[in-house]
């Protein structure tokens, strides 16, 4: 290969596989001593060094020069072999470095093919897998569709790259916030908890650091255009956008929208919360399979029970006075914290609403 040839072969792969050109001189040269070794089987060193500007190859066997032409047809294929190796895994370390930086990060591609359960997507430069657990199960896709999922893993195998991506990690709707919710992504609104489902239902707890903002009106938007636009990426998923609190006698109402709480009993000791509801919202508190009071925990990290007015009354008669005491005291202190944020709350509570019939 002459030196214009050698020169113009570095500059397109630089260009078209983005490897930056000293790294494939680099390999050039590895794969050439690599090849003159095998060669010349000599005991002396043997080093080959190319001129970055000129494209003129050195080769040196210890102290004595080596005619490039030298190495023969052979040596030229063992080079060429040992070139591409070194072209590829270059090409993979790039791929790598690339994606390794978007790690947790929303991208896009198409379908490119299906193997069994698992979805092929092609993401420009290289491929993403999406297996099945990382996939809803409620929706399909077919080949040439778009999709949009999270890169949750990236790892080298061989001279490849594997990059899992999902559409079932919480992380891929709190990306999808941020790119929704501008205030999210400049810090004016603050994601504290989350808690998913996929495909069923989330709960997501917002709050705000200008008390100009609404961080649930942000959240939802304009007659509902932001979380719109979120529902309809997660194929019709619920959401409840929820205001934090860090009182957990104001989070935990919040957290178990749509249902009403007429009073709480909290046990910091161990975490546990018996939140009274009346008894035609018992079934609304619980949800569907449990799964209502099993985000709500799952987002405020306290163990919930879930008991009627009801059964509340039993208790107190059966001679627990200490529940008695403790439960009035929280639903006095219930309805005051209710009171205050009635006007805050009303667009929480409507947000859960809508969402009900999404």
């Amino acid at each position: 290969m002459d030196r214009e040839s050698l020169l113009r072969l570095v500059d397109s792969l630089h260009r078209d596989k983005e490897i930056a050109k000293d790294v494939v001189f680099q390999g050039i040269e590895a794969a050439l001593t690599t090849a003159a070794r095998k060669h010349f089987k000599s005991p002396n060193a043997i080093s080959i060094q190319i001129d970055r500007n000129t494209g003129e190859i050195v080769a040196m066997e210890g102290e004595h020069k080596i005619d490039p032409s030298e190495l023969g047809r052979i040596t030229a294929q063992t080079a060429k072999q040992v070139i591409i190796q070194k072209i590829r895994e270059a090409e993979r370390d790039v791929i790598y470095e690339d994606f390794i930086s978007r790690k947790g990060s929303i991208v896009s591609g198409t379908v490119q093919r299906l193997e069994g359960s698992t979805i092929i997507v092609n993401l420009g430069k290289t491929e993403g897998i999406l297996n099945k657990v990382e996939q809803v199960s409620d929706e399909h896709y077919n080949p040439g569709e778009r999709i949009r999922a999270i890169v949750f893993d990236v790892k080298k195998i061989g001279t490849r790259v594997r990059i899992l991506l999902s559409r079932t990690h919480p992380d891929f709707v709190r990306r999808l916030f941020e790119l929704e919710v501008p205030e999210i992504a400049e810090g004016t609104i603050e994601i504290k908890a989350l808690a998913r489902e996929p495909g069923h239902r989330t709960k997501i707890a917002v709050t705000s650091t200008d008390a100009n903002v609404d961080c649930v009106g942000a959240c939802v938007g304009v007659r509902g255009s932001r979380i719109k636009n979120i529902v309809d990426e997660l194929n019709g998923e619920k959401i409840d956008i929820i205001r934090w609190s860090d009182k957990p006698e104001a989070l935990l109402p919040n957290a178990l929208k749509p249902a009403e709480v007429s009073g709480i009993i909290l046990s910091a000791e161990n975490q546990v919360a018996t939140i009274v509801v009346p008894n035609d919202q018992l079934s609304l508190a619980i949800g569907k399979r449990g799964q209502n009071v099993r985000l709500a925990s799952r987002l405020t990290g306290w163990d919930i029970d879930i008991i009627t007015e009801s059964e509340l009354e039993e208790r107190q008669k059966s001679g627990s006075t200490e529940i008695a005491e403790v439960a009035e005291s929280n639903k006095m202190s219930s309805d005051n914290s209710n009171k205050v944020d009635a006007g805050q709350d009303s667009e929480s509570i409507e947000t859960s609403g809508n969402k009900e019939g999404v």
